[in-house]
């Protein structure tokens, strides 16, 4: 029951994270007014705003003017709604809720990144916020090392932009960057940060490996999306560790 409470939910949270991913870099309002086609401007009715089934059955295309459908309102809905079941399943309560948040902040700051090379301060400093919050209600970790985790995250990866600006004279990190390993520490406490940071390394040599064998350009002033990559690492790890401090 609790991953269905997780797939549905996830479901629900994952249609308005799209609305915001693909609305919010284009200057367009995504929290207020009616659902609309993306192409037409056509309000949507009840039936079409069924997360996954909706697009399914009218095989992405829209009623009203037959356009397509954004497919990635699919995409990010389906894996919302899987954060949501495995986060629901694995901890059931509390500390589930709190994986199945964390879990769709990080999707949309990670399309986000991977789409337009931004991380938003309003959603990274909710996302931290959020952190702190679950843990003063009692999820693990605790309060204490989630605020360490908040400020060994961001510190670390400053430095490392500090000092990486000074010698090389230029950005090798995005300002955004800093804060989102920030926020992945008031999640994940301090000791889990050397673990994501491995991951999203190891993930970022992966991509640029796979590029290079198809043939892409590939330079040291070639941007990647090094949040994103920090995003896709910090869930598994919250996984694991959840998996190791569930009771039984």
């Amino acid at each position: 029951m609790w991953a269905l409470a997780g797939l549905i939910l996830g479901a629900i949270v994952g249609s308005f994270l799209a609305t915001v991913a693909i609305r919010w870099p284009a200057g367009e309002q995504a929290m207020t007014g009616r659902s609309r086609c993306d192409r037409c401007g056509q309000r949507l009715g009840s039936l079409e705003l069924v997360p996954i089934l909706s697009f399914l059955i009218r095989r992405g295309r829209c009623r009203a003017c037959g356009g397509a459908i954004d497919r990635r309102h699919l995409q990010i809905e389906i894996a919302a709604a899987l954060i949501g079941a495995v986060s629901f399943a694995i901890v059931p309560g509390l500390s589930g809720v709190s994986g199945g948040v964390f879990g769709w902040g990080l999707l949309l700051l990670a399309v986000l990144d991977v789409e337009h090379f931004w991380l938003p301060d309003r959603a990274t400093g909710l996302l931290a916020l959020l952190g702190i919050a679950f843990g003063a209600a009692g999820a693990p970790p605790f309060p204490n090392d989630r605020l360490i985790g908040m400020a060994a995250g961001f510190l670390s990866l400053w430095l490392i932009g500090w000092t990486y600006r000074l010698v090389r004279n230029r950005e090798g990190l995005g300002g955004g960057d800093p804060k989102l390993f920030g926020a992945i520490g008031a999640w994940l406490g301090w000791a889990a940060l050397p673990y994501v940071l491995l991951l999203a390394a190891l993930a970022g040599l992966g991509g640029v490996l796979l590029a290079r064998a198809r043939g892409a350009d590939i330079s040291p002033t070639t941007r990647l999306p090094f949040g994103a990559l920090l995003a896709v690492a910090a869930w598994p790890v919250w996984l694991v560790s959840a998996g190791v401090t569930m009771p039984g």
